[in-house]
């Protein structure tokens, strides 16, 4: 059940009272379309009490669909410009934002938004990559998030959902499929953002799913940076760094002459599993 806010006006009239500009140097591309952030917002299932935290909300286009879709929303913002606007859709939800002023990397998210919660937002382009990996490379499994509602540039959605053999398979979609299932739930053409940016968008959804038994994260990142750092060089060649890894080539059927865009997620779980 959505929760109705009171008559807000339109973004572009908040943005211009505010002041407010995109900041290239954070990352900024604000999305105005109030259809197309409800439509982001529905992605992640039904939020009614649900908290949903919220990275770079900017002047709230997102934050007011997420809260209108019934959310408690945990937001960090770096921007003090625009906190002004923030502490409004406060007033207006009836105190279910909390806006936290501080950089998204240097912060406990866990602590801030609680187990359980839902992540949503359009990344600042700067830090979304650097976001989304430490999210996915958590050491404690099922994590504490219940999924992840993103907005990357399109290129970077690509990687994290491709397949063996193809040109953006590489180490961003074996550390997000090992251990989950993501799928671009959308593409957002770059004229839907004030101002528009040189490249496309894909929202990216992620469920966790069960972590494979006698495999363990700290070695999929080796494996993955090792075999991915060197993708041109046969796996005999860019495992040998990694001890015991080209013996456990063997071991799990793998022939030492393939390179590493050809290995599956599931091959590199059983390497895994073989060094662990």
């Amino acid at each position: 059940m959505s929760r109705a806010l009171p008559d807000l006006p339109p973004l572009r009239e908040v943005i211009a009272r505010h002041g407010l500009s995109a900041n290239k140097a954070l990352g900024q591309n604000f999305l105005l379309d109030g259809q197309l952030l409800d439509r982001i917002a529905r992605v992640p299932g039904d939020l009614d009490g649900a908290t949903v935290y919220e990275v770079g909300p900017g002047p709230g286009g997102l934050t007011r669909a997420l809260l209108g879709a019934g959310a408690s929303v945990v937001a960090v913002e770096r921007d003090d410009r625009c906190l002004a606007a923030l502490e409004e859709l406060n007033q207006a939800s009836g105190g279910r934002l909390r806006v936290i002023s501080a950089d998204a990397m240097k912060i406990d998210e866990r602590a801030e938004a609680g187990d359980g919660a839902h992540i949503a937002s359009n990344l600042p382009y700067n830090v979304g990559t650097a976001l989304f990996v430490r999210w996915m490379t958590l050491d404690a499994w099922p994590p504490w998030w219940r999924s992840l509602t993103l907005m990357f540039q399109k290129e970077v959605a690509e990687r994290i959902v491709a397949k063996p053999g193809s040109a953006a398979y590489g180490r961003l979609a074996v550390l997000a499929q090992w251990r989950a299932t993501p799928v671009i739930a959308m593409n957002v053409h770059r004229s839907a953002f004030v101002p528009p940016p040189k490249v496309m968008s894909a929202i990216v959804h992620v469920v966790p799913a069960a972590q494979p038994e006698g495999a363990s994260m700290a070695t999929i990142e080796t494996l993955t940076a090792a075999a991915f750092g060197q993708r041109r060089k046969m796996l005999r060649q860019s495992l040998k760094g990694v001890k015991g890894a080209v013996e456990a080539l063997a071991t799990v059927g793998i022939d030492s002459e393939r390179r590493a865009e050809t290995v599956t997620v599931d091959e590199f779980v059983a390497l895994a599993r073989a060094l662990s």
